[in-house]
């Protein structure tokens, strides 16, 4: 049986005229990186902080480790991490001194986590360089270890790559990997980069214009996105037997209009061309096609548009 972290059913606000989430049923399994993906102002900060307790839902209702009383929310909510709107920092302070000063905040017993903390995001040397002075990876990385205070279970991010270069982009993605790897923590991390989603996230919800259009598993993404050879032919029945006999594969479609649609041997395509005219065949399109996590989003948010 799954056990789910964070659920949240017909879930709704309103700004004014504006309706910025409108009946959202979102779902998120212990364990996983949800990717929860969508254009700027489509509605993923709106949600966030609901679920953080910042803003109140106009209807619907969110379920936190199970419990959806406003009393059982506030003690669930001490569960979760997060870090939302970048994170909030002291200019003036070390790294160290950010943390404690945060720690004391929280009312989090022990100095021993800031140390910890400091070596797990690879801050540890910073010693006395001041938090204003940092690149914005290194802000990142001291706004995750504020996050962690507490030891969540939950980590909420939103759009924590964003703005960075290449390789704080790369150091905050190994850094998530390891806190859902070795400590278990479930990720909900919102951003518009699905390039650098689909190297990290398990399951990835996608929403526009405050309706969430789907929810897949990072697999079931991978499998709509498949490559695949189209093949049009003046007769697609012994095209299909062609394949299947002198290609040996059975990893085919042939579609209602006569394309087939070719799973297999996609890196060699003249090797399947050449059968097929030495066949007799008269070869009419011929194509590699199928697309990429980022082509397929733009799919789903541009169906909605023609809609």
């Amino acid at each position: 049986m799954n056990e789910y972290v964070l659920k949240t059913n017909q879930l709704s606000k309103k700004y004014k005229q504006q309706l910025a989430l409108n009946k959202v049923n979102l779902s998120i399994q212990k364990g996983a990186i949800y990717g929860f993906i969508g254009q700027n102002g489509a509605g993923k900060s709106t949600l966030i902080r609901i679920v953080s307790g910042l803003a109140f839902p106009t209807g619907g209702t969110v379920e936190l480790f199970g419990k959806t009383t406003e009393d059982d929310l506030v003690e669930a909510r001490k569960r979760i991490g997060t870090m939302i709107e970048g994170p909030a920092l002291y200019p003036q302070m070390t790294a160290a001194e950010n943390l404690e000063a945060h720690r004391l905040l929280k009312g989090i017993p022990g100095k021993d986590c800031v140390g910890k903390l400091l070596a797990l995001v690879g801050l540890q040397d910073t010693g006395k360089k001041k938090a204003k002075n940092f690149s914005l990876g290194m802000k990142q990385r001291l706004g995750l270890a504020v996050a962690l205070l507490g030891d969540p279970e939950f980590l909420i991010l939103d759009e924590p790559i964003n703005g960075l270069d290449p390789m704080g982009v790369v150091e905050i993605r190994e850094l998530l990997k390891k806190l859902n790897r070795e400590y278990g923590i479930t990720i909900l991390i919102s951003s518009h980069i699905l390039s650098e989603l689909h190297l990290l996230a398990t399951h990835y919800g996608i929403i526009h214009k405050g309706e969430l259009l789907e929810q897949v598993t990072a697999q079931e993404l991978n499998d709509k996105c498949q490559q695949f050879l189209h093949i049009k032919v003046d007769n697609p029945n012994k095209a299909a037997t062609v394949i299947e006999t002198d290609l040996s594969t059975t990893d085919f479609e042939v579609m209602p209009d006569g394309v087939i649609k070719l799973f297999t041997y996609v890196d060699v395509p003249g090797k399947v061309s050449s059968i097929l005219m030495k066949q007799g065949l008269i070869i009419e399109q011929f194509m590699p096609m199928g697309e990429d996590l980022e082509g397929y989003f733009m799919t789903r948010i541009g169906g909605v548009n023609r809609g």
